[in-house]
């Protein structure tokens, strides 16, 4: 079992490795050039990659997409079970929050009406 220290390490590394490898499979799907033979590829340096990879320019940029599409999809399957690994064993062990229980008030009486006394009769002549 991996620390969890150890664990998020891994899985920050993975992370960076995954998003180096989004980035450059964007710029490999982005420099093929489209059927049409315009397009973006064309202005990313569709030229620049013939003179450098040769006649056989549209095979060397397909095989490197499939290989970053498989990379891409294979490090997200792993970070996704790596989080549920961490997420499994960091609540089995000791290394969760504390959980803080505080005491039980005393339920009060409900509220009782106010005594209201009867009015008394009174003499309004002022006379006894």
């Amino acid at each position: 079992m991996l620390s969890p220290f150890i664990m998020s390490i891994l899985l920050g590394v993975l992370t960076f490795i995954l998003i180096l490898t989004s980035v450059i499979l964007i710029f490999l799907v982005l420099m093929q050039k489209a059927k049409s033979d315009g397009g973006v590829g064309a202005a990313l340096g569709g030229g620049m990659t013939e003179s450098a990879f040769g006649a056989d320019t549209s095979n060397v940029l397909s095989k490197a997409t499939i290989n970053f599409a498989i990379a891409f999809f294979v490090l997200s399957f792993v970070l996704y079970l790596g989080h549920i690994y961490q997420r499994n064993h960091v609540a089995a062990s000791d290394d969760v929050l504390p959980t803080i229980s505080a005491p039980a008030t005393a339920p009060t009486a409900a509220p009782t009406a106010p005594a209201t006394a009867e009015p008394t009769a009174t003499d309004t002549t002022g006379k006894n």
